[in-house]
């Protein structure tokens, strides 16, 4: 992405090839933990996450993305920060890594002051976040997660996905990987028992080219970047079919650790997004996005999740 210093911000679009060649297999597991996310900052990863003490308004105003942005696109990278700069004050740095966790650690650990995270971090932490706003999509603050397969394949609904390779985005995504893994448990089902093997992609698109590629006989993608890419990859998402749309859930939101509260830079942020449609420049980011806009939400948008969460907790 874009960005300055090495520490804080990881290079784009070198992760596809290097998933793909040596594919990560999923597991049936838990939902993170605030002590893996402490466990992340001290531990072994800490030449990853070393700390960084955030002084005030003296540093960058660092804002992290998780592989829920259109992240490969420099035009689009360049109007936000140069947008985000106008309206704030100072630098913006735009904070980028490979997974969601790294990103939910550095901002649950107050090394970030926000980020565009997914709504499965956050209702895991949301004693330690505030929200900031939600985008709007089609006239809502909402998506859907969708099962996919190749162009040409006949399945009727999910159950014939039964067996497959399945490509998951994330393990912290929820559209990505959370809202299959409630559907099988629905069904008392585990995905390592549903389908033959699944591995993870790190990142929506790699998902759909896993699929349209035939690395991978279905996958789990979000709704928002699989429709995008109907316009900006038109070809490479001919290659495949959606199965099942889940129903219509909170859009990933863009949220601040409790600890920076008082900054008043994270408000600018938040006047900045919500009135993003009334400014040129503003539009023009909403624009690249595919976006209407932005709105102040209340956490209970994502009650949904949350009960995918516990659905997936007692099923074990």
């Amino acid at each position: 992405m874009i960005g300055s210093t090495g520490r804080a911000l990881a290079p784009v679009g070198r992760h596809f090839l290097s998933n793909l060649g040596n594919p990560c297999r999923a597991t049936d597991g838990v939902p993170i933990t605030r002590r893996d996310l402490i466990a992340a900052v001290v531990s072994g990863a800490a030449t990853l996450f070393a700390p960084v003490a955030l002084r005030a308004e003296d540093e960058s105003f660092k804002f992290g993305l998780t592989p829920v942005f259109l992240s490969n696109d420099l035009e689009l990278l360049g109007h936000l920060r140069s947008y985000l700069s106008a309206k704030i004050g100072g630098h913006i740095e735009l904070v980028t890594r490979r997974t969601y966790q790294e990103i939910t650690a550095l901002l649950v650990s107050g090394q970030i002051q926000s980020a565009w995270i997914c709504g499965y971090p956050y209702v895991q932490f949301k004693a330690d976040l505030d929200l900031v706003a939600t985008p709007v999509w089609h006239g809502q603050p909402l998506y859907q997660s969708y099962l996919i397969a190749s162009a040409g394949r006949k399945v009727d609904d999910w159950t014939g996905l039964e067996g497959d390779v399945h490509a998951f985005s994330d393990p912290d995504s929820n559209s990505g990987f959370l809202v299959t893994r409630a559907l099988l448990a629905e069904n008392r089902q585990l995905p390592g028992r549903f389908f033959a093997r699944n591995f993870f992609t790190y990142g929506h698109r790699n998902v759909i080219r896993a699929v349209a590629s035939g690395l991978a006989q279905s996958g789990s993608v979000d709704g928002y970047v699989y429709e995008v890419m109907r316009e900006t990859e038109a070809d490479l998402v001919k290659q495949t079919r959606i199965v099942r749309k889940s129903e219509w859930l909170g859009f990933p939101p863009i949220a601040s650790p409790k600890s920076v509260s008082n900054d008043r830079r994270v408000k600018a942020l938040q006047q900045a997004l919500i009135s993003m449609q009334d400014d040129d420049d503003g539009r023009k980011v909403l624009a690249l996005l595919r976006l209407d806009g932005f709105v102040a939400t209340d956490p209970s948008l994502f009650d949904a999740i949350a009960a995918k969460v516990e659905t997936v907790r007692q099923f074990g």
